[in-house]
């Protein structure tokens, strides 16, 4: 059997992440893994501890594992959790171990990185319309200290959406997959 390749659709707030997975997935014939924290963070009443990305990592993780045997040779991600230690990090000054300890062990095949060319969509869930390029670096750093194979993502609309499917059949060619 031909293992499934992981594709993680990342980057900072507002960047046009699950529209893109939708995109992808659809282009693909295969299944996206909606982000688990945007679901768990809508129905807390108060700001989210660190227990709660702690429960969010391992939400993340299970919703990978439930969607996997439903990919079609490819599963799209919708974030990773690489966003816990990017949240975590932000709001309490520290990752669990836990996450730490796991980034390296669950490498994903490609990580597209998604640039803040979008214009900011307001959204309850969302807390940094001025941060954005702060974000995005550490979304480089993060990506480059885990030695991800990641391409950056811009454009706008179906620009960004074609960008994104020449980045996947480029790293397909390239892997001999399919």
């Amino acid at each position: 059997m031909t293992p499934v390749l992981k594709i993680a659709v990342v980057g900072p707030e507002s960047t046009g992440k699950s529209t893109l997975s939708a995109l992808l997935a659809a282009h693909y014939h295969t299944v996206w893994v909606p982000e688990y924290a945007r679901e768990y963070c809508a129905n807390l009443t108060e700001a989210p501890t660190i227990d709660d990305e702690v429960a969010m990592f391992y939400g993340q993780l299970k919703l990978e594992q439930e969607y996997l045997p439903r990919a079609n040779k490819i599963l799209i991600c919708d974030t990773t959790f690489i966003t816990v230690k990017i949240w975590s990090d932000a709001f309490f000054g520290h990752t669990p171990q836990v996450v730490l300890d796991e980034l390296p062990r669950r490498p994903y095949d490609l990580y597209l990185l998604l640039d803040i060319d979008m214009p900011w969509q307001d959204d309850p869930l969302r807390d940094f319309p001025t941060r954005r390029e702060h974000f995005m670096e550490i979304w480089h750093e993060e990506l480059k200290a885990l030695n991800a194979n990641y391409v950056t993502i811009s454009g706008l609309g179906e620009e960004r959406g074609q960008a994104a499917i020449r980045a996947i059949d480029g790293f397909l060619k390239e892997k001999g997959a399919f």
